[in-house]
């Protein structure tokens, strides 16, 4: 079940002190943190780096502590679930490094947003890394890596490799639901979705509107970004 959207969260309130860079220690490239993120991968190196300036705030008393520090039952589950599925994920796309690191930005996206919207860790981070998994069954069977055909190969091969994984049938069903629809959004609005829909877009962005004005930026962001931290990334990557 999905804990309730912690209101301490509300970045209406946010000061811009609390939206900082900080360099990673081993390659000194600068990552950008939200105060209440407690770590990110870097995305040079994948070092994991630590927040010096964590603004724990209401977690001092939160009972949903645990679970927005990343260290609770189900965020350890699906950590050791998507260390699993990154590998099939890599053994998949074979030579295809550019899909593989799409995959890998992507969840590292909708790892920042769940943190902060909630939802369940283990559907989001198998989503994220699973939802171009069908693209090179699309180029192989039509000739073509366009979105309707990798909503139809993708589920297919998502749930053999999640059933390989030994998980419940519902959570496979709502996982393949989502690769399915990650292109069109087919008719699926569960908070998980909207977490992976953000954070594919959040990556597509400067590839597919690399040409676009402030302007148009800010309108598209306000228009597809279906989260609010999904929506403040992008505000901060784009719009800043």
């Amino acid at each position: 079940m999905s804990r309730p959207r912690c209101p301490g969260q509300d970045m209406r309130y946010w000061k811009p002190e609390d939206v900082f860079d900080v360099a990673c220690p081993r390659c000194n490239t600068d990552i950008e943190f939200f105060k209440d993120e407690p770590a990110l991968r870097c995305p040079s190196c994948r070092n994991e780096v630590r927040n010096p300036k964590i603004d724990l705030g209401c977690a001092k008393w939160c009972a949903f502590a645990a679970e927005c520090l990343g260290e609770s039952p189900d965020s350890q589950q699906a950590r050791s679930l998507g260390e699993r599925l990154i590998v099939k994920m890599k053994e998949t796309f074979g030579s295809d490094q550019p899909r593989i690191d799409h995959a890998l930005a992507v969840l590292e996206y909708a790892e920042r947003i769940q943190q902060a919207e909630g939802g369940d860790p283990l559907v989001v981070k198998a989503a994220a890394i699973l939802h171009d998994i069908g693209i090179h069954e699309a180029q192989r069977k039509h000739s073509s890596t366009a979105g309707t055909w990798q909503e139809i190969e993708g589920p297919p091969i998502a749930r053999a490799i999640l059933q390989e994984a030994g998980l419940d049938e519902d959570v496979i069903d709502h996982i393949c639901r989502i690769v399915g629809s990650h292109h069109s959004a087919g008719d699926i609005d569960t908070l998980e979705f909207h977490i992976v829909w953000d954070a594919d877009h959040l990556v597509n962005i400067p590839e597919l509107h690399a040409e676009a004005s402030r302007e148009e930026l800010s309108e598209l962001v306000a228009r597809v970004c279906k989260t609010g931290r999904g929506r403040a990334l992008a505000q901060m990557l784009f719009l800043r």
